[in-house]
């Protein structure tokens, strides 16, 4: 195993190349001088079982940008994905296991962060400080304190950081947010997401030691250290507290992203989150079914989420059969919006529900990354890193009222819970050292 590095030593030895970076956001000073208009863009990318081969091909498509570097702590997915960059590109990448070690390769322009949840923020906010740009999958943090740091980290440093959820760079969904502002749907009161999937149980697995060539420290790095389970490793980690936020905060965040945007809405004063874990008897900490309310008074507005695993209606016409129910209804004066991420979407209006404009096109959140990382200007985002922020901090209030079992009072410009010290305490968590998210960035 690759020796964990101070955080000092770190810091220190990316000091130089942050030095570089402009502390403005769009002056061109802030980009590393090899990444210009002319020249190739060097990606590294870190996690790679999952969304990870997304991030491989994603950049490797992209023109002047090259796939240079890989990093996961699971040796033997990364000789896989090394492996398939090889037949797409005619090249391999370097390899680490050690993500500090991959950020201190001064050759490395941007990186692509598809590690657990809970190595999104620390992640991003490392490579701000080694005077990186970021692209940080969903949800970009894994609680609400977390979230802002990396925000800040992003405005100290001068970087670039662009959020994964990538319906932000569909043409149909854009589309579909700029005719709820100009009224397409009426006064738009309410959005409810929807995230209906069949999720089948995940039983149960022992405590045992970790399979070769996983360097299962690593892997934990902020999280609490707790013996190696199949049940808490690859994917299932999304339904255990220490590591994932849910469903809510997983396939979930695309559509409160979506429901938010559409809404015009940032962080709610008051959230109200129920449900259980009421489906099958296995290891799964996070509830597979979960309803959250966020409300807006002062903009009487109203954001409703439901998570439901297994069996599911389609009331929304988003699936059909044993397909998964994911999108956005939102509702109107004058009538309805059906909204599918990724995709587009469709309106309804008036009593009849007559057919009104529609459109289905995607994008491609990694192009449109790496044209701000160009630009150097954060306005050019269509994800922007403290959006991504807002939409993820959603996810982690619902998880927090339903934890407590009690309705949470919020202070959405201080960011913090009022008269509850006990859900106060979820905004953040204990890091174990040398993995500390610091209070100051």
């Amino acid at each position: 195993m690759v020796k964990p590095i101070e955080r000092r030593s770190f810091l220190k030895s990316s000091a130089g190349v942050v030095a570089t970076a402009a502390v403005g956001t769009g002056s061109a000073a802030g980009l590393l001088s090899r990444a210009d208009a002319n020249d190739t863009i060097r990606a590294g990318v870190v996690g790679l079982r999952g969304r990870g081969r997304s991030h491989i091909k994603g950049f490797a498509g992209l023109p002047k940008v090259e796939v240079a570097a890989l990093c996961d702590v699971d040796e033997n997915i990364m000789a896989e994905r090394n492996s398939d960059l090889e037949k797409l590109t005619g090249r391999k990448a370097r390899t680490y296991t050690d993500m500090r070690r991959l950020l201190e390769a001064k050759d490395i322009d941007v990186v692509g962060f598809a590690t657990p949840n809970h190595w999104h923020a620390l992640g991003g906010i490392w490579a701000c400080q080694a005077g990186k740009d970021a692209y940080v999958e969903k949800p970009c943090s894994h609680n609400v304190w977390e979230g802002r740091k990396l925000v800040e980290a992003a405005r100290r440093y001068g970087r670039i950081v662009q959020h994964g959820t990538q319906s932000r760079s569909s043409a149909g969904v854009r589309e579909g947010v700029r005719k709820l502002r100009e009224g397409a749907i009426g006064d738009v009161y309410m959005a409810k997401g929807l995230c209906y999937k069949w999720r089948n149980t995940i039983g149960r697995t022992p405590e045992e030691p970790a399979p070769d060539g996983v360097h299962y420290d690593l892997w934990l790095g902020p999280a609490p250290q707790r013996p190696y389970s199949r049940n808490r490793f690859h994917y299932n980690w999304h339904w255990h507290w220490d590591y994932g936020n849910g469903d809510i905060g997983n396939q979930g965040v695309h559509e409160m992203d979506m429901a938010r945007w559409g809404l015009g809405v940032g962080l709610p004063t008051r959230v109200q989150s129920s449900g259980g874990h009421y489906m099958f008897d296995d290891d799964q900490e996070t509830p597979n079914c979960q309803l959250a309310t966020f409300e807006y008074p002062d903009q009487k507005k109203q954001l409703v989420f439901e998570v439901r695993h297994w069996i599911t209606n389609h009331e929304a016409g988003l699936g059909k059969g044993e397909s998964n129910e994911v999108g956005v209804l939102f509702f109107g004066s004058e009538g309805y919006m059906v909204m599918q991420g990724g995709k587009g979407y469709r309106t309804y209006l008036g009593r009849k529900r007559e057919p009104g404009p529609t459109r289905m096109e995607g994008g491609n959140n990694f192009a449109n990354f790496i044209e701000a990382v160009r630009s150097r200007r954060t306005e050019d985002l269509n994800a922007e890193i403290e959006e991504g922020h807002l939409s993820s901090a959603l996810c982690h209030l619902a998880n927090m009222a339903y934890r407590a079992g009690r309705t949470l009072d919020f202070d959405p410009e201080t960011e913090t819970v009022q008269g509850d010290n006990e859900a106060s305490a979820m905004l953040t968590r204990d890091y174990r050292a040398p993995f500390v998210v610091p209070e100051t960035v």
